[in-house]
């Protein structure tokens, strides 16, 4: 699974915990006797089995904004800025629930804890601590609004709160460097393995194909045009076979199993590509590997007749489509690796989108940058 996957799994997974969040302070603050007073002058009716029409509303609110945003994140890659954005939203989702609830005694303590779990999840340590931060003055306030001078009492509720965010924004971080340590020794394993794979046999191989044409070059200086003829015959079938094993071991390497339909004639597709977006010097170095990628693909693969490579920069996207009048994918395939592997680098998504006629449609969006 790619890094942007996992990033898309763990927004839908925070929103669904948002959905989460209204209803069950919904039943809390239904089951609850607690008679609501910090703003007195709304005149707020609580009790058990009974809730203030102000509170609820503010509890649907909550409940419809988590929908939107829950949709939002099912269908496209969520940004830092989104991440800011809901953040501040939910903090102040807080606060409006703890002004028509019980101040500093309400379920909206939940409310600011979420906002920090939401962002230590997503976010770096910093921002951990900024959203930690808000939450604690926005509580203190909610405690000289409404402590009827009890303050000493609640004094001491916000400062949890901050020690539970610094819990979790440290946690966080030592996990995301627990996790970069774990990558860079499995990387370095793979390397030491792939290294001698390469020692032993490929290199092996090349230094008997290098033998093989010594070979032929002195039969050539005597005259012996058959023999060296045989030996290039048998050289080339021992290239051909090197050359497979090797495409099996790199396919081998990113655990692909090679269904991806060969083309069974040399048919000459006719490319019309056209490419309009702006990109700084690496990143677009790497958009035209992707689209060269892309009539590679097209070439041993669809046999197809025409082939359509269209780039258009949209907003804050690139927008790559690939689509040929050809053999389409294999039923149940993934996208090809030497394409996706390059958009997950560079933080995009690779979908196949199936045509109703013949042939195949990649779709690529990436983050403009």
């Amino acid at each position: 699974m790619t890094a942007a996957r996992h990033s898309i799994d763990l927004d839908l997974n925070i929103a669904r915990a948002r959905l989460i969040l209204a209803p069950a302070m919904l039943l809390s603050i239904y089951v609850d006797s607690a008679k609501p007073d910090l703003t007195p002058w709304f005149s707020l009716t609580g009790g058990l089995l009974e809730i203030d029409r102000y509170a609820f509303a503010s509890l649907l609110l909550h409940f419809a904004y988590s929908a939107a945003v829950h949709l939002f994140a099912s269908t496209r890659r969520i940004g830092d800025r989104f991440v800011c954005g809901t953040a501040a939203i939910d903090v102040l989702c807080a606060i409006v629930v703890a002004v028509f609830t019980e101040g500093p005694t309400s379920p909206a303590y939940a409310f600011f804890a979420f906002a920090i779990i939401a962002v230590g999840c997503r976010a770096g340590f910093r921002a951990t601590l900024a959203v930690t931060a808000c939450s604690m003055l926005a509580y203190f306030v909610l405690i000289l609004l409404s402590a009827n001078g009890a303050t000493h009492y609640y004094l001491m509720r916000p400062f949890y709160l901050g020690i539970t965010g610094y819990l979790i924004g440290y946690l966080g971080q030592q996990r995301v460097h627990f996790e970069a340590r774990v990558r860079e020794l499995e990387t370095r394993d793979q390397r030491h393995s792939i290294a001698r794979s390469l020692h032993d046999g490929y290199v092996q191989a090349l230094a008997a194909v290098n033998l093989r044409i010594v070979a032929c070059r002195q039969l050539l200086q005597r005259g012996n045009v058959e023999a060296a003829g045989g030996q290039l015959t048998d050289l080339q079938a021992g290239v051909a076979r090197e050359y497979d094993g090797v495409r099996a071991y790199i396919r081998s390497l990113v655990d692909l199993d090679g269904t991806a339909a060969a083309s069974p004639d040399n048919v000459e597709t006719v490319f019309h590509v056209q490419a309009d977006f702006r990109a700084r010097g690496l990143r677009a170095e790497q958009i035209l590997l992707i689209l060269l990628e892309g009539v590679r693909n097209t070439i041993q693969h669809a046999n197809a007749e025409a082939a359509l490579i269209r780039t258009t920069e949209t907003g804050a996207a690139v927008r790559i489509a690939i689509d040929d009048d050809g053999v389409g994918f294999p039923e149940g395939g993934e996208p090809p690796w030497s394409i996706s592997s390059r958009v997950a680098e560079l933080g995009g998504e690779t979908r196949m989108v199936p045509k109703p006629d013949c042939g195949a449609r990649l779709e690529i969006e990436l983050p403009a940058g």
